[in-house]
């Protein structure tokens, strides 16, 4: 069985001060529980990349998993207000989200970019998340699948075979992040089996029953268990949720039926 997946992005929330007395406010509810909870899922939380430092300090000695919203595709060089991946993997980063909705429409991302930044995390064994969603107009229109699946096959394109088994997706509906909104358990799922027949074409059946898909888009504390429940949904990409302790840490105790 795919572990299950709790990640938290805080987006751009908090300081410093702020994130430290979240993380402890979070230790102190999950880690009671760390063992219980090691057994079937793991917990990742994704600061903003100025806070990394202080939240590495903060989870010293904690099973929860540090990742990262963003990263350049270089290594090092002339790229004002980036950063790369052996600057993360020195806080201890082992995750990294690529490709979120907010960097594709707020920042133009395209998929060739999105690529890049896929590729060069693994090859520094960070573990990239690729988000692929699609737009209010786009799911009116009958297009979620096209969509989806075009952005999965390019943002995966080209990734050596000792890395295919090594990445996540997270399947976001963009008509669903923020809004309150959020596709039901039954339409999530229906995307989600979409998704793993495309990474069965890409991959092989063997790896891309390996790959743990997440749902993101108003992930709350009381619709999480229906949504982990379904066999093709390992997981969650939590936003506004994980920015409190009390609600984030019953996202973590989901129920798996």
């Amino acid at each position: 069985m795919r572990r299950i997946l709790i990640a938290g992005n805080w987006k751009m929330n908090l300081t410093a001060l702020e994130a430290r007395v979240l993380v402890a406010s979070l230790r102190s509810d999950i880690d009671r529980d760390a063992a219980a909870l090691a057994r079937d899922r793991d917990v990742l939380i994704a600061p903003p990349a100025v806070l990394i430092p202080a939240v590495s300090q903060a989870l010293a000695g904690a099973s929860i998993a540090l990742g990262a919203q963003n990263m350049h595709f270089e290594d090092q060089g002339a790229f004002t207000g980036e950063v790369s991946a052996p600057m993360l993997k020195g806080f201890g980063v082992t995750h990294v989200i690529l490709g979120h909705s907010e960097r594709r429409h707020v920042f133009h991302e395209n998929d060739d970019l999105i690529n890049r930044k896929i590729l060069a995390a693994a090859r520094h064994r960070l573990t990239p998340i690729l988000c692929v969603g699609e737009t209010q107009h786009e799911h009116d229109a009958g297009r979620a699948l096209e969509v989806v699946l075009t952005q999965l096959q390019a943002g995966l394109s080209g990734l050596y075979p000792q890395h295919r088994g090594e990445v996540m997706v997270a399947y976001e509906p963009v008509w669903a992040i923020g809004t309150g909104r959020n596709a039901t358990p039954e339409q999530a799922e229906h995307v989600h089996g979409a998704i793993r027949e495309s990474l069965r074409d890409q991959f092989g059946q063997e790896i891309a029953d390996s790959i743990r898909i997440l749902y993101g888009g108003s992930v709350t504390a009381d619709n999480v268990d229906s949504l982990v429940s379904k066999p093709n949904i390992d997981g969650a990409l939590v936003g506004g949720a994980s920015l409190k302790a009390d609600s984030f840490a019953r996202i973590v105790r989901a129920r798996v039926d």
